[in-house]
C-alpha cells in the first residue's frame, strides 16, 4: 500500500464518521488512536486530517488538537444562501446536457419521494432529495460551479439532521416544485427561469425553516447539532 492510498484510507475513514454522525461536531480526533485502527503511522491520518481541514469539516487548534468542526448558528442560513445561487446556476448550465434518460430518472425519484410522503421519514427523504437535484446538476459544464454545489451539499450534511423533521409540511411543496423544475426543463425553457426556479426552490425551504425558528424560538439544526 502506497503511503497515498494510506493517505486516502485515512480521509475516508474519518470522512465516513462526519458523514454519518459517528463523529459528531466537537469530537477530538486524536491520530494516534486513528492510526492503530487503520494499522497505519500517524502521518497518512495527519495528511488526511489537513485534507479534511482545508474542507472546513475539521479544526485544528493549539492545546487541543484536531476535532470535527462546531457549527455555527448561522451556517445553515448561510449555506442554504450559497447553495441556492451556485445549484440555481449549475442546473440552469445542465439543463442543455440533459436526455429523456435524466429526466425520466429525475422524475422516477420525486415520485419516491411522493410515495414517502404518507409515512415520513425525513431522512430518507433527504437521501432522495440530494439523488434527485444531483441528475440535475451533475451534468453542469462548469467545474468550479460544480465544486461549489458539492461543497454546499457536504455541509449541509454536517448539519446531521434534516430540515424537514422541523417542516415536514414543506416535503409536499417540495416535492411539487421538482415536477415544476423538471418541466421546465423539459420544455426547454430559458435558461434564466430555470435558474430562478430552481434558487426559489432552495430559499423556499430555507425560508419555512426560518419562520419555524421564529414561530417556536427553537434553534436551527446548526445550533442543535453543534451542542
Amino acid at each position: 500500500m502506497t503511503a497515498e492510498s494510506k493517505s486516502q484510507l485515512a480521509y475516508r475513514f474519518i470522512r465516513e464518521r462526519i458523514d454519518d454522525g459517528r463523529y459528531v461536531p466537537g469530537y477530538r480526533l486524536v491520530l494516534g488512536q486513528i492510526a492503530k485502527e487503520l494499522d497505519v503511522s500517524v502521518v497518512p491520518v495527519r495528511e488526511a486530517i489537513r485534507r479534511l481541514e482545508a474542507e472546513g469539516l475539521v479544526t485544528f487548534e493549539r492545546n487541543v488538537g484536531a476535532q470535527v468542526a462546531l457549527i455555527k448558528e448561522t451556517e445553515y442560513l448561510h449555506t442554504m444562501q450559497t447553495l441556492s445561487l451556485v445549484e440555481g446556476a449549475a442546473t440552469a448550465l445542465s439543463a442543455p446536457y440533459l436526455t429523456p434518460d435524466h429526466l425520466r430518472r429525475a422524475r422516477e425519484v420525486n415520485e419516491r419521494m411522493r410515495r414517502t410522503l404518507d409515512d415520513f421519514d425525513p431522512h430518507r427523504f433527504t437521501e432522495l432529495n440530494l439523488e434527485f437535484h444531483a441528475v440535475l446538476f451533475e451534468e453542469c459544464p462548469n467545474p468550479h460551479i460544480l465544486d461549489l454545489v458539492h461543497r454546499g451539499w457536504n455541509r449541509m450534511r454536517m448539519l446531521r439532521d434534516s430540515s424537514f423533521s422541523f417542516v415536514p409540511g414543506r416535503a409536499r411543496e417540495s416535492v411539487d416544485e421538482h415536477d415544476r423544475i423538471v418541466d421546465l426543463i423539459e420544455q426547454g425553457a430559458d435558461p434564466l427561469e430555470i435558474e430562478l426556479a430552481a434558487r426559489r426552490h432552495r430559499t423556499a425551504t430555507l425560508d419555512a425553516m426560518l419562520a419555524y425558528q421564529a414561530s417556536h424560538k427553537h434553534p436551527t439544526p446548526a445550533a442543535a447539532a453543534a451542542r
